[in-house]
């Protein structure tokens, strides 16, 4: 069978609408505000943007703006820039890789552990997360639902119970628990700087508690406490 050496096929370009050239107006406009562009810059990115034709066009208007980062994946996504559905985008200039989905894209997720417990797999773009123990406790793994910019928030209510939460690197965890004789621990190599995120922990303990931690595989040293 002969080889066929011949290169791909270019990929098919889109044509930007109206709502994407003001979607990246208005982009320009609060970086403006912010202080982010000087008059020139303003003005040539403006003309870009009111006369592009394909939506490739409009990324590199916006991908150094932080004002921008929502609407930037929206673009990547669309010309398939962002890789393939699934996964994650790398945001310019950083090796920190983007959410899996948009925030807020997956319905909220409930759990109940009744004397006993199970593995749950948090998915991405899910916001809420809320659970419900009785003498027994989940696994919580947060791994694929954190990235930049994205805040969850996991509300559990748990009475002689209590989950291990597993999390990446680089999560800010934000405790804004209510506990009676109980309390949570937050593992120092799960104390990251918000760069990956935000959890942010509700609910109610009674004789309770919950254990953050650096989900497994992430530091050699943890591997130990996390068995």
């Amino acid at each position: 069978m002969p080889h066929d050496d011949s290169p791909p096929p270019p990929a098919r370009r889109i044509r930007a609408s109206d709502k994407d050239r003001d979607a990246v107006l208005g982009v320009i406009t609060e970086a403006v505000s912010s202080g982010r562009l000087d008059p020139n810059e303003t003005a040539e990115r403006q003309d870009e943007a009111i006369s592009a034709k394909f939506l490739d066009e409009l990324i590199p208007l916006i991908e150094d703006l932080p004002e921008g980062h929502e609407l930037l994946r929206a673009l990547q996504r669309q010309t398939g820039q962002g890789g393939a559905p699934g996964t994650a985008v790398t945001r310019s200039g950083s090796n920190v890789p983007g959410p899996l989905a948009d925030p807020g894209s997956a319905s909220p997720m409930n759990s109940v552990a009744v004397l006993s417990g199970r593995e749950v797999d948090v998915p991405p773009g899910t916001a809420a997360v809320t659970t419900y123990a009785l003498m027994g406790g989940d696994d919580i793994d947060l791994c694929d639902v954190m990235g930049p910019d994205v805040t969850v928030e996991l509300a559990s209510y748990a009475m002689w119970a209590g989950h291990n939460i597993f999390v990446p690197p680089g999560v800010r965890i934000r405790d804004e628990t209510i506990n009676i004789m109980a309390g949570n621990e937050i593992r120092a190599s799960a104390k990251g700087d918000g760069s990956n995120g935000i959890l942010v922990l509700k609910g109610f303990s009674l004789m309770a508690g919950h254990d953050v931690r650096l989900a497994k595989g992430y530091r050699a040293k943890d591997q130990g406490q996390l068995e």
